[in-house]
């Protein structure tokens, strides 16, 4: 499985989003972006990781970076999870798996000592002309925010 390295272009992508609509990441243009995949809503690692963006979004945003995070999940479900821990950022599905697979985030893993298939919890930031800037495979729920953010020089509130 190929996965993208810093100075490739990201993959383009259109997604259904929790609220409804469709964003794209050309409707990004211009901003830097966050792209945050994780495995299932509602869970407890991507709880942690969705409240620990949510808390830090307000520094990122003025920092200049959207916050977006996406997942396998039904619309449904994510409408949900959004409403549940009022997240602020747009959450995407991506049901199909074409995005996480076009960007290394979906297939082979270890989990719990045994290869499975699956999405690969991943983060990437992407520059204002949609080249990849980071690109992170196998970030854990718990801290990753606060790591993210240290590697872009971002402030979070102690």
């Amino acid at each position: 499985m190929p996965r993208l390295e810093p100075g490739q272009p990201a993959p383009a992508w259109t997604l259904p989003t929790a609220d409804g609509g469709t964003l794209s990441l050309s409707d990004l243009a211009g901003r830097k972006v966050i792209l945050y995949v994780y495995p299932a809503a509602m869970t407890p690692g991507c709880t942690t990781q969705a409240c620990d963006f949510r808390d830090s979004e307000a520094v990122f945003t003025r920092e200049g970076y959207a916050v977006v995070g996406v997942s396998p999940d039904p619309v449904a479900t994510l409408a949900t999870f959004a409403d549940r821990e009022s997240l602020g950022f747009p959450l995407v599905s991506d049901e199909g798996k074409e995005v996480l697979t076009a960007y290394g985030a979906y297939g082979e893993k270890k989990n719990y000592g045994k290869t499975v298939v699956g999405v690969i919890r991943s983060t990437f930031v992407i520059d204002e002309q949609g080249v990849v800037e980071v690109a992170k495979y196998n970030v854990r729920a718990k801290g990753h925010v606060a790591s993210l953010a240290k590697q872009l020089g971002v402030d979070l509130p102690a």
